[in-house]
């Protein structure tokens, strides 16, 4: 028997003091030695002297849409277009599918689909709504890594936004379990009343659309957020932050003793509203993409140390939701862009405007989120005992997003068509399987789904496609 199945040798492995040229030796899909040079019989050896090695990615925020709308993204193509992007490890949110997961028979649901046919392992939110707040200590047994709230409209009716009373209800119980609550947040009664006017008076353009979700709505969001989680000593969670005023906020919460953290998106950090008015519904998100100068605000944050992870917020949605609608407020909100995270970042950080270490971005799409949500050690950073979850980089090569490289079941409304970006994606693998490499998929799903680690005792899951009554 051999001492590793795979030695990756001479890499530039990007670890979280910087980056450092190391042998990997790799034994039963774990991490089992890393130096200088890693001697003993191998199974296999690699030559990565020329590329980089980053730990598979995680990204904490994700829709794929099954069960009920695998005709916006399922777990199939959605996982091998994040297999692509280097990322290893997901989470995905409670709504968007039929039935959302609000209960533990809508977990099972999603999580039965999520084992049959994800390529890279996963975990699922639990929702925050006024229906969930009887379940939530049976979707925590369940092994949810928390539980998202909105606190505006969702997209869908079987998804409603949490009120007050339920969001401060709800963060009391997840205090309790010791789970954290994750919020979008923008102010449904300044959003909502904002767009109808916007509506009834035929003001219907990209520009009418970003104007009725306002900064202010944002930022009086998070605070009630903040406020609540002070309330309920709630960990806290602000998802898809657009402003650097947002991040204030959240800098300012932390430094006070909260438990919060902030996650921001690459639409965010490489779009503005002049590629909004550019692309229309290919670029209509919730927050909406901001002014140039909000733009480069967030990247001082982030430069600064404020943004602790940037998530894909990927969310995709059929033509007929998307590019159909009558107008452009009726159309799905939401940006596909999971599988281009990686790429749009390492090209992003080069810019002289906001240099961004590699270390440093590395944490932001990988170390941070599996602290976060307790899937560290075992994910989100490459050392000994931890998974063999990693991504081997040309940083050298540049390339182009093309449509017919994005495995997105819609690849057409990716708004980062025609982008050059800089570094390639050349192999991903999954606890040391090779899932992915120069330009394939070159595996079959094999998913583990994966329970917060500080969650005790076994999962009574059944296995997929059991009867979830």
């Amino acid at each position: 028997m051999s001492d590793f199945d795979l030695i990756i040798r001479g890499a530039s492995v990007v670890l979280p003091h910087g980056v450092d040229k190391l042998d990997l030796g790799i034994k039963d899909g774990l991490i089992t030695s890393l130096g200088r040079a890693v001697f003993g019989s191998t199974d296999a050896d690699l030559d990565a002297s020329d590329f980089h090695v980053l730990p598979g990615l995680v990204d904490p925020h994700v829709h794929f849409n099954e069960p009920g709308r695998t005709d916006w993204e399922g777990f199939e193509s959605g996982s091998r277009a994040l297999a692509a992007g280097g990322v290893t490890s997901y989470l995905d949110m409670p709504l968007h599918c039929s039935p959302p997961v609000v209960d533990r028979g809508g977990f099972l649901a999603k999580w039965n689909f999520g084992k049959a046919s994800s390529l890279v392992d996963f975990g699922l939110w639990g929702g925050l709504t006024s229906e969930s707040l009887v379940h939530m200590q049976d979707l925590t047994d369940c092994g949810v890594v928390g539980f998202q709230a909105y606190l505006s409209e969702s997209g869908t009716d079987d998804f409603p936004f949490a009120y007050d009373c339920t969001l401060l209800e709800g963060m009391r119980r997840a205090s309790d379990l010791e789970q954290i609550v994750a919020v979008h947040a923008e102010n449904e009664g300044i959003t909502a009343r904002l767009a109808r006017r916007a509506v009834a008076d035929g003001r219907l353009s990209a520009a009418d659309y970003l104007a009725s979700r306002p900064v202010i709505a944002e930022l009086e969001a998070i605070q009630r957020a903040i406020f609540f989680a002070w309330e309920s000593d709630c960990a806290l969670h602000i998802s898809s932050v657009s402003t650097a005023r947002g991040i204030e906020l959240v800098g300012q919460a932390k430094a006070q003793g909260l438990n919060i953290s902030c996650e921001t998106c690459p639409h965010y950090l490489v779009l503005t509203e002049a590629d909004a008015e550019r692309l229309q519904s290919y670029a209509k998100s919730a927050p909406p993409l901001r002014t140039a100068a909000e733009q480069a605000a967030l990247w001082d944050q982030l430069i600064a140390g404020g943004v602790d992870m940037i998530a894909s917020a990927h969310s995709p949605a059929p033509p007929e939701r998307k590019l159909h609608a009558p107008h452009l407020f009726a159309a799905h909100t939401g940006i596909a862009g999971c599988q281009s995270r990686l790429t749009l970042m390492l090209t992003a950080a080069e810019e002289d405007s906001h240099p961004v270490p590699l270390e440093r971005m590395v944490e932001m799409l990988s170390t941070s989120a599996a602290r976060r949500f307790r899937l560290h050690p075992r994910k989100g950073e490459i050392a000994v005992g931890a998974d063999a979850d990693l991504v081997i980089v040309s940083l050298n090569s540049g390339d182009e997003i093309r449509q017919d490289s994005l495995l997105y079941r819609h690849p057409a409304h990716s708004p980062y068509i025609g982008r050059h970006v800089r570094g390639k994606v050349l192999r991903t693998l999954l606890r040391g399987q090779t899932i992915y490499k120069d330009g394939r998929i070159s595996a079959r799903p094999s998913a583990q789904f994966l329970r917060p680690a500080e969650i005790d005792g076994e999962s009574d899951l059944p296995q997929p496609h059991e009867e979830a009554a």
